[in-house]
């Protein structure tokens, strides 16, 4: 029967990290050299980063994490001005209804004229909306972001090298449990360490030489991101620069993490 998880735990390993190897050489192979990007729109709230002219806080949110984390860049943004009401409980609730550039009167427009609606919803309206297309597209066009038929799949590969560690873990359990006899449990863990140290390996592989997972950005794309604190400037407040670059999770408002987690960001 162990040799039923093995085959299982074996299968589930070599294409977990096959499906990795496949997006790193997608990544090598689409990113290189760019031609120096244009300025970024006067409309957008302020470069992010001085030393990096023309990157604004939309196309830095956009590099790092792709349309959904440019939402919540401007979500937080109108949320810190006190034109937005972001509520624990997930909904967007509109306090001031003027925008000052082309993302915030299309965060404005899907949120309706109700001047209420979830942010999930708010959400995946702005990533369909032509303002944030913009942005996309004058990233893909300077040679800083990937087009969306090259991005690899870098994150989700990676995610299921660790659902494929797991499973080899449990599957080494249950034939633990399973095995009739000392000598076939040795054996069976023999055998089963082998699937683990390809998707531990891989994993390792891919720490060191991928992180940090961009499906986003090319190479010239990530290496106009600023490094983790570097000073942002003057017109853009440090914590939007680090939910730019890092997520929610970066945020240190509780208020504000709460309502951007509790909508599923």
């Amino acid at each position: 029967m162990w040799l039923l998880f093995l085959l299982v735990a074996c299968v589930a390993a070599v294409l977990s990290c096959a499906r990795v190897c496949r997006a790193a050489v997608v990544s090598a192979r689409i990113s290189g050299p760019a031609p120096r990007p244009a300025p970024g729109p006067a409309s957008d709230p302020a470069a992010a980063d001085g030393s990096k002219p023309g990157l604004t806080l939309y196309e830095m949110a956009y590099l790092s994490g792709g349309p959904q984390r440019l939402a919540d860049v401007v979500l937080v943004l109108m949320a810190q001005q006190r034109r937005l009401l972001l509520a624990h409980t997930g909904w967007a609730t509109v306090v001031d209804p003027v925008g000052h550039d082309s993302v915030e009167r299309a965060t404005l427009t899907a949120i309706g004229p109700d001047g209420q609606r979830p942010i999930p919803a708010v959400r995946q309206a702005l990533v369909a909306d032509e303002a944030v297309r913009a942005v996309a597209d004058r990233l893909v066009a300077d040679g800083l972001a990937l087009p969306e038929g090259a991005r690899p799949g870098i994150r989700g590969a990676v995610r299921q090298v660790r659902a494929a560690a797991l499973l080899v873990v449990l599957s080494a359990a249950a034939s633990y449990w399973m095995a009739p006899s000392d000598a076939e449990i040795g054996q069976a863990l023999g055998w089963f360490a082998l699937p683990l140290i390809l998707t531990l390996g891989t994993l390792a592989l891919a720490r060191f030489e991928l992180y940090p997972y961009g499906d986003w950005a090319t190479d010239a794309g990530e290496r106009r991101l600023p490094a983790a604190g570097s000073p942002s400037s003057p017109a853009t407040s440090p914590s939007l620069t680090r939910l730019a670059l890092h997520g929610p999770m970066a945020l240190t408002d509780p208020s504000l993490r709460a309502a951007l987690h509790s909508s599923g960001a």
